[in-house]
């Protein structure tokens, strides 16, 4: 007998009435009509199951921080990281863990169970980095979390973020970080690039850097991040997040910097949310926004993950911990809109953001851990059309949030109805 099963399930990559069993928090069985029983049983008729969302490029030491202790009248990012400035030496550490959790807690109830968060360690009292720490160890049973030492004032640029990067790590951090185009000089965002990369290769550690987050066409940091990659070794571990200068770069530039990256085997991450709403504040008409080249990076075959980035904080009022208003995003401003498109922008918060976090694991094959998330939807795009009702979120074969379905019943003459978005059928129980 089996600890789960799953019937009738539609797939992301398209097949149907598959069930899946379950044994000891792994996928034991994916295939159609399995006879045997489980103890539990889900029926998921006509509904997509999916790996769990993952958002690989997020802030959890300042999300639900908004008006804390001030806003941002801007909406600049200069002044976000001014604003978190003022805010961090009013931190307690308690304070920190509670919003977290809080928001952990809206993670999972939104089917997203894997999350990088960078955490600032330019304050002196690493009181985040203890927090998040923390934080990991509580939730480690129901999400995967990432913590990414990132020195938000810069590494050369703040006195102290050299010493404070490494006792991060010693801490415990997961992944180094950076923001070379924060640093003074173009030089030193390379130096500082230059230098990262050499510590994360000796201490085998992954590499995450804000990378010329800028309208800045001359903003060249991801230029210097792959040929450090290649020159460490380090390919298929490092990232590049936000990337938007690259929106304002020539054509011919561009031309030779994504195949250089390719070879490099870069991750990207755009955050779509941030970006066109931090990126040309400073232009009339036309308005750049900001996002990132993302057709085109897909195009060249390199790994493009989509971030959440923030959540009321600082640089963000709205968010809400939902991966697929983070791919409805990307979609509009990327002009996505073909079927196969907008498919990878699925793919861009489920399985390519498993694979910039290096998580094990990940997938609905054999084998794979039993984590999945039963969708109010038949297939990938109608879940990012209608940001679908996360109906069964499991980790290890566990059912850890239930939400109900949404109908709604018209009572309009002439044309009563059920409407769940997608049909005009009443519910099956109906």
């Amino acid at each position: 007998m089996f600890d789960l099963v799953v019937r009738h399930a539609n797939l992301p990559d398209g097949r149907t009435d598959i069930d899946i069993a379950v044994v000891d928090g792994h996928i034991a069985r994916v295939e159609p009509a399995i006879e045997t029983e489980g103890a539990k049983e889900i029926d998921a008729t006509g509904q997509l199951v999916t790996p769990p969302f993952i958002d690989p490029h997020f802030h959890m030491d300042a999300t639900l921080s908004l008006g804390q202790p001030r806003l941002n009248r801007s909406g600049t990012l200069l002044e976000g990281i001014a604003l978190w400035g003022e805010l961090k030496p009013l931190l307690t550490q308690e304070a920190v863990v509670e919003r977290a959790l809080k928001y952990c807690d809206l993670a999972v109830s939104k089917g997203l169970l894997a999350i990088r968060t960078h955490v600032d360690v330019c304050d002196d009292r690493l009181l985040a980095v203890e927090a998040l720490l923390h934080v990991k160890e509580t939730v480690k049973d129901y999400i995967d979390l990432q913590l990414v030492a990132f020195p938000q004032d810069g590494y050369l640029r703040s006195k102290t973020a050299v010493a404070n990067l490494d006792r991060a790590l010693f801490m415990g951090v997961d992944v180094v970080g950076g923001i070379p185009h924060f640093e003074r000089t173009m030089e030193d965002g390379a130096e500082s690039v230059r230098t990262l990369c050499r510590i994360a290769a000796e201490k085998g550690l992954p590499v995450d850097l804000h990378c010329d987050e800028t309208d800045d066409p001359m903003s060249r940091h991801v230029e210097t991040l792959a040929a450090e990659t290649i020159r460490h070794g380090l390919q298929g571990r490092v990232v590049g997040s936000h990337l938007t200068s690259m929106h304002s770069m020539d054509n011919y530039y561009v031309s030779k910097l994504i195949p250089l990256m390719a070879e490099a085997q870069l991750h990207a991450i755009p955050n779509p949310l941030i970006n066109i709403t931090l990126q040309g504040r400073h232009d009339t008409y036309p308005k750049r926004r900001g996002m990132t080249r993302v057709p085109e990076l897909m195009a060249a075959g390199i790994n493009v993950a989509l971030g959440q980035d923030c959540c009321m904080d600082p640089w963000y009022s709205l968010g809400s911990a939902d991966m697929l208003d983070v791919a409805h995003m990307a979609i509009h401003v990327g002009q996505m809109t073909s079927l196969d498109a907008m498919r990878r922008c699925f793919d861009a918060i489920t399985y390519n953001s498993a694979k910039a976090m290096e998580l094990e694991g990940y997938g609905l094959e054999v084998g794979c851990n039993a984590d999945f998330v039963v969708l109010q939807a038949r297939d990938p795009i109608e879940a990012i059309r209608q940001r679908a009702t996360r109906l069964v979120v499991v980790r290890r074969g566990k059912v850890i949030s239930r939400t109900a379905p949404i109908y709604s019943e018209l009572m309009v003459p002439g044309r009563p109805a059920w409407v769940d978005g997608s049909t005009y059928a009443p519910p099956a129980e109906e």
